[in-house]
């Protein structure tokens, strides 16, 4: 069986550095930060007391009432994002089957925030009310409700469905979309992920797990991937969509490519719960895995975009296992992570760190990892590698590998390459 191939024709944004994909990306491009005070919740006795939240949001501009009751803040973005890739890719206004048409929409947590309103409502008053509950909390609470929604506002029929990796969820998602479309599954597939977490039960939880930065003097530089002084990531939401599409079918409605999936791949660490194996054995296995799908070498790979959240052990073993992967290569091959300025979107940060990617082709544009002060080292990182510290640069990009690693030790990358006929 011949496999199809698989481009992408619409991109979609919703982000702590931009409420649009252009917007996004310009952000990105410029080193902007999204970091600052939380704002969603009273986080002063918290140790983290700041987040990269999404800015100038609400749900008025896009929901009416009725609608917004039936939606967690996390499904909100996400059909905000998916909205403005399929408007980007014209799936509404061109002669589509919509039955080949799907959404594979991820999350990490999903409806977090519900799930603390109404859980700590029935521990206030449970005992004298009885259980009292929404009848919208199980659907605006689950991690794949996004992607019925979406379908549902859209009319698409095709394959729909959540996926939940921790933080590999959309990565884990676009590789979905990719292998279902080119099988001739789908047509093409609305796929990214949506996270919203700044709420008390994410950031208390994650602070008890001593994952967080606890910056709170300087919220805009905590996030400092792969520098000495890194001490936790920080917390980020919001969502991203790109529609995946079969090459022929873009084609023949004259749809804006503007790359081509060129392959995925996914492992396990099988190490922890929570920590990267030290070695980075699931890293060097899942890029190894994804290059091998693409049919591509290591040298074919002009840009990372590094999974690089700021915690102190996994920036070590992701640099560790692309030394390992890329070889020689590895120091002429440009990396960053873009957590840097977005923070981490846990189930999200896969999809806008594909959209960024895709752009990172299209404009020619490696963008920064900020923060890193010069001699802010950490003994265990090879500063050699490029990690494109505090400013973007220009070149060619022919191929790009975005990295994804989740609590449970899941893994996830895709690769992205310039579009040729």
């Amino acid at each position: 069986m011949e496999l199809k191939r698989v481009v992408v024709t619409g991109l979609g944004a919703l982000t702590p550095i931009g409420n649009d994909a252009k917007t996004a990306w310009e952000n990105a491009v410029n080193g902007v930060s999204g970091a600052g005070p939380i704002t969603h919740f009273d986080a002063s006795k918290f140790k983290t007391q700041f987040a990269c939240e999404v800015k100038g949001f609400n749900p008025a501009d896009h929901f009416d009432r009725k609608k917004a009751r039936t939606l967690d803040l996390y499904a909100m973005y996400a059909l905000v994002a998916a909205d403005e890739a399929i408007n980007d890719a014209k799936l509404e206004n061109e002669n589509v089957d919509k039955n080949r048409v799907g959404v594979i929409f991820a999350a990490g947590i999903g409806g977090l925030h519900t799930f603390e309103e109404e859980a700590g409502y029935f521990a206030l008053h449970g005992e004298e009310q009885g259980p009292k509950y929404n009848p919208f909390f199980i659907p605006k609470m689950i991690a794949d409700i996004a992607a019925g929604h979406i379908s549902i506002e859209h009319s698409f029929r095709g394959p729909n469905f959540g996926t939940v990796s921790a933080c590999a969820s959309s990565n884990n998602a676009l590789v979905d979309a990719f292998n279902l479309i080119r099988l001739g599954m789908a047509d093409a597939i609305v796929a990214g992920g949506a996270e919203a977490a700044v709420f008390p039960a994410g950031v208390g939880g994650f602070n008890s797990m001593k994952a967080l930065s606890t910056r709170n003097d300087d919220p805009a530089s905590a996030s400092r991937p792969f520098s000495g002084s890194r001490d936790g990531f920080v917390i980020g939401e919001g969502a991203a969509a790109l529609v995946l599409e079969e090459l022929e079918h873009a084609k023949a409605r004259g749809a804006h490519i503007y790359a081509e999936v060129a392959g995925g791949g996914m492992s396990a660490d099988a190490y922890h719960i929570t920590a990267t194996h030290p070695e980075g054995l699931g890293a060097k296995l899942v890029m190894e895995n994804a290059l091998k799908d693409a049919g591509m070498k290591p040298e074919d790979i002009d840009y990372i975009n590094l999974h690089g959240t700021s915690t102190p052990v996994g920036d070590i073993s992701e640099a560790k296992a692309i030394k390992e992967v890329f070889g020689d290569h590895a120091y002429k091959v440009s990396l960053s992570s873009t957590k840097s300025m977005t923070g981490h979107l846990l189930g999200a940060a896969g999809a806008i760190e594909a959209l960024f990617s895709v752009k990172a082709i299209t404009d020619g544009i490696v963008p920064p990892t900020i923060n890193h002060v010069e001699g802010d080292n950490d003994p265990e990182v090879d500063y050699d590698l490029d990690f494109t510290f505090n400013k973007a640069k220009k070149r060619e990009i022919n191929a790009v590998l975005s990295n994804t690693f989740g609590f449970g030790g899941h893994n996830a990358a895709i690769i992205f390459k310039k579009y040729k006929e």
